[in-house]
């Protein structure tokens, strides 16, 4: 069926995700006085906390950075119960701010953008929905998420498995009854490591395959006393002004000391109180380790020594060891017991270095060595991540050119948030900007301000359509290589430059310089009068009728 521009819905902007950026450009926008329609696939607002609800699902950042900032009313009126929260509780937040935020009367969930065309004529977008909807809207913000669109494994054979499959980004939300099964984990980072220490302390025989032994730290959770809550209210705007200028965007300790500028024994020290307190404390000991190979070789052997302090069988400590890449080029997991879950007669390590995986079997899975019979699978194995979920429908800019076109050779942007070719395209936290190398919380909250700073001055000078040049789009990207080049993230294959997924560009493509670096380099463009957007102005009769 085409739809007509009679049959479509005219609105001032699309807005494509119910995540944290997705819901507070809802209502940000919403408060500029625009008409607004949000669309989420899911069948209410969370985001990643809606769909991962495997056992042990839990945030690594502090619950303070993991919030908002811009609702003094959110702030005051909700209380964290951990330093790290639990998925129940998090979705639970998410919820509380629709709730409070009135923000789900915008949303059509069960509901998937399947193309977006630009109309160069009309200066607006035309969305096609899966509920057969057209869409006609003046802006588009894509809140799709850096991780939301999830990846399989490429092993042959997955599909003849006979038993129960599970994914833990696209967790049952009726839980499975896992007691006294024979379960096979593949994925060991961030949420393979939850899971893993989760069910291996439960009635279950727990098989890991583990591809790339990952480096993780204590988190050494707490809950939060009432004096911490109350000191916590009353000090937010302080704190979240310290976000803001933090490489980091959240509230953890970055240190300035390069690593050799401080004695050996001192260093030592240092490492051991940072191990013991938990949490990121760790990341934040040494100013160099990103670039420094010697000293991150140090850190390293360090967090080595505590897997082979903790684990009972030596050969087994060596195998979960990891080695080959530096420490904190592959995302810093944080745990709670993971080495420990590996003196657990029930757990078993499968090293797919020295034992690769041939095939997934109807029984099982096959190494080199033979079968492993499972009765479950969990597929712990990552997202197509920052490009996955822009590049899963059809985007269409000026001149017909294709989003997947425009990205051939791996993203390109400025700042992760507008694209040259692409007017009235906007993005939060995409992947040119710090991502998942920041605060996502305080990533978005600039993305949505700086987009809404564009959209004011488009009003104020009756403007219909804006898109950097291609000049600053390529000069951002120059400094984001830049950038890069000199760091040691480039050393490590992971999710961070494209290699957990075939064919994919490989490269660094988010900003690795700080996102307080970042949010200056957004200022700049406003500070200047935008000179570095080109601006179209509105078509008479649309001004007219405004």
């Amino acid at each position: 069926m085409d739809h007509t521009s009679a049959q479509a819905e005219r609105v001032d902007m699309v807005i494509v995700g119910a995540g944290f950026g997705g819901m507070y450009a809802t209502w940000k926008f919403r408060e500029m006085g625009l008409s607004i329609v949000s669309i989420e696939e899911g069948k209410d607002v969370g985001g990643v906390w809606y769909w991962n609800r495997y056992p042990g699902a839990r945030c690594d950042l502090l619950s303070v950075d993991y919030s908002y900032g811009f609702s003094e009313e959110v702030q005051q009126e909700w209380t964290w119960s951990e330093q790290f929260a639990a998925q129940p509780e998090i979705l639970a937040y998410a919820n509380f701010v629709a709730d409070r935020l009135d923000l789900r009367k915008h949303y059509r969930f069960e509901t998937r953008v399947e193309s977006a065309k630009w109309d160069d004529k009309r200066q607006l977008w035309r969305v096609r929905t899966s509920d057969g909807k057209l869409l006609e809207a003046t802006y588009c913000v894509m809140s799709t998420g850096p991780l939301s669109k999830p990846t399989d494994p490429d092993i042959p054979g997955l599909s003849r498995f006979k038993g129960l499959t599970l994914r833990a980004a696209r967790w049952p939300h009726e839980e499975p009854d896992l007691k006294g099964k024979r379960i096979g984990v593949l994925g060991t980072g961030s949420s393979g490591m939850q899971i893993i220490q989760t069910l291996g302390r439960t009635e279950c025989e727990l098989f890991v395959f583990q591809r790339t032994p990952s480096f993780t730290l204590p988190m050494r959770n707490r809950k939060v006393s009432d004096r911490d809550v109350a000191e916590l209210k009353a000090n937010y705007a302080s704190i979240r002004a310290a976000c803001k200028m933090n490489p980091t965007g959240g509230a953890r300790p970055v240190s300035t000391r390069p690593f050799f500028s401080i004695p050996a024994d001192h260093r030592q020290e240092l490492m051991e109180q940072a191990w013991q307190h938990g949490g990121h404390t760790f990341l934040g000991i040494f100013s160099d380790l990103m670039v420094n190979q010697a000293a991150n070789d140090q850190v390293a052997d360090f967090v080595r020594d505590r897997i082979h302090d903790t684990v009972n069988d030596k050969a087994l400590a060596e195998k979960l060891k990891p080695r080959g890449y530096p420490i904190f080029a592959r995302r810093p997991c944080l745990d709670t017991g993971y080495y420990e879950t590996y003196n657990r007669e029930n757990v078993h390590l499968v090293d797919c270095l020295e034992d690769p995986i041939v095939e997934i079997t109807e029984n099982g899975i096959r190494t080199q060595s033979g079968e492993h019979e499972l009765d479950v699978l969990i597929l712990a194995t990552g997202y197509d991540a920052l490009t996955g979920a822009l590049l899963a429908f059809e985007i269409t800019g000026k001149d017909g050119v294709a989003l997947k076109d425009k990205w051939e050779g791996g993203p390109r942007s400025l700042f992760g948030i507008m694209m040259a070719g692409f007017p009235n395209l906007f993005m939060t936290t995409g992947p040119n900007g710090p991502a998942a190398l920041a605060n996502i919380f305080t990533i978005s909250e600039n993305d949505v301000d700086f987009i809404a700073g564009v959209i004011a001055q488009m009003q104020a000078q009756g403007q219909g359509a804006v898109e950097p040049s291609l000049a600053a789009e390529d000069a951002w990207m120059a400094q984001i290589q830049t950038l890069a080049s000199r760091s040691l993230m480039l050393k490590a294959k992971t999710w961070w430059t494209g290699s957990n997924v075939k064919g994919k560009p490989q490269g660094m493509s988010m900003f690795t310089g700080g996102f307080h670096k970042y949010r200056e380099a957004c200022e700049s463009v406003s500070a200047n009068g935008y000179r570095d957007l080109v601006f179209e102005p509105a078509p008479a009769l649309e001004t007219a009728a405004r």
